[in-house]
């Protein structure tokens, strides 16, 4: 265990990226987000290769998303009995195989079910990757290590529409080959991180009580719920309506919208960086609280801005909120938790995450038909001023 101070067992920040194996932690989280955007450049041709219509192609990423609905929590529990490497490792096999094959098969239904065991081993791999820290780190090391892995996450969300766009310019189906890179990540994992001793609870029982009260405790179910309007925003305002803002107000062409979108990757990219020196200052709820207002600005300023500058200028705020919730939740998350429940109760975020992907949009889209695109931001806005209301309340506690 790298970089861990004597006293303590906590790591010094300025020690974590001197630790290879947080690196290879990293190479998980990178590896295990974009499966949407990387393939979604590809839809027109699919559409027109595989004979489906532009509404069944939709099916490409619910398929991918359902399954983790149930995936994550049941891999959480078996990374708790099992140990964190003897599933992660296996999980990311599933999720390179699988796939990789989308890349193979010309037959829609066929395209639908590997997707489904791709997006089912998809769905726990950044909870077990931050468990796996969370394991290693303590204290300001953790929230350091936390907050780049949350850095990682969005490189890779900025990366991959860009590399999808690239290879489905060569074959629509080129796009799918890139969870192929999760094979050499497994075997690095398993090569390259020693699995640490974890107090784990000797019989089932003893583990179903450590985690009923781990899932009980407001603090850990307010955290969740939380998590759950941040997804919502995210994926139902920003990701799936800023494109139509643009267009909506300015005609702005999707290059525009997608150099939105990446902006917001970029400053969340950012910010995230610094979450070490953040906590070392300021508890992570109120970070939490405070990144929630700042989401509701940034999206209630969406639909007042006077050009596409103006709203890039709003992504980019939305992003340093992003940078802040996302480690500082993670953090929260992981102190709640013992090493007995971490797995289970981390790996949840991965089934909030799914349930805000499905969501999400439904909601915003509500606001859009009864209010119009500007109606789509302010909801969102309001969402977010809400969600910060209730961290206020699930997230007190007299030990914070």
């Amino acid at each position: 265990m790298a970089g861990f101070d004597d006293a303590t067992g906590a790591a010094a920040p300025s020690t974590v990226l001197r630790d290879p194996g947080v690196w290879l932690l990293f190479g998980v989280t990178v590896v295990a987000v974009g499966n949407v955007s990387s393939v979604a450049p590809s839809f027109p041709l699919l559409v027109e290769a595989l004979g489906v219509s532009r509404v069944e192609v939709g099916w490409v990423v619910t398929a991918y998303a359902l399954p983790g609905i149930l995936s994550a929590p049941v891999a959480g529990v078996l990374a708790d009995r099992v140990g964190r490497k003897q599933v992660l490792v296996p999980t990311l096999l599933f999720f390179g195989v699988a796939g990789g094959a989308c890349a193979l098969v010309r037959s829609f239904p066929l395209l639908l079910m590997l997707r489904a065991v791709q997006g089912a081993a998809a769905a726990p791999l950044v909870g077990l990757a931050v468990t796996m820290i969370g394991d290693r780190y303590d204290g300001a090391g953790r929230a350091t290590a936390v907050g780049y892995n949350a850095s990682a996450l969005n490189v890779g969300t900025a990366l991959y529409p860009a590399v999808g766009g690239a290879l489905a310019a060569l074959a629509w189906f080129w796009p799918f080959a890139l969870p192929l890179l999760a094979l050499p990540v497994a075997g690095a994992v398993w090569w390259g991180i020693e699995p640490l001793p974890l107090q784990r609870a000797q019989t089932l029982s003893d583990y179903l009580a450590v985690a009923r009260d781990r899932l009980t405790d407001r603090r850990v179910v307010g955290l969740l719920a939380v998590n759950l309007g941040v997804f919502v925003l995210l994926f139902g305002a920003f990701i799936t309506y800023v494109p139509e803002l643009l267009d909506v107000h300015f005609g702005s062409p999707s290059v525009v919208a997608g150099d939105v979108l990446a902006a917001a990757s970029v400053s969340s990219g950012l910010e995230a960086t610094q979450m070490g020196r953040l906590a070392s200052s300021f508890a992570p709820r109120r970070l939490i609280q405070v990144s929630l207002l700042i989401d509701a600005a940034a999206l209630a300023c969406m639909p007042l801005a006077p050009g596409p500058w103006g709203v890039g200028a709003a992504a980019l705020l939305f992003g340093v909120a992003q940078g802040l919730n996302q480690p500082a939740l993670q953090t929260r998350l992981t102190e709640l938790t013992s090493e007995a429940s971490r797995g289970v109760v981390l790996s949840l975020n991965g089934t909030v995450l799914r349930m805000g992907e499905a969501a999400g949009p439904l909601l915003m889209g509500a606001a859009l038909v009864l209010g119009g695109i500007d109606a789509v931001f302010y909801c969102a806005a309001a969402v977010a001023v809400l969600s910060a209301g209730g961290a206020v309340y699930a997230l007190r506690a007299p030990d914070v």
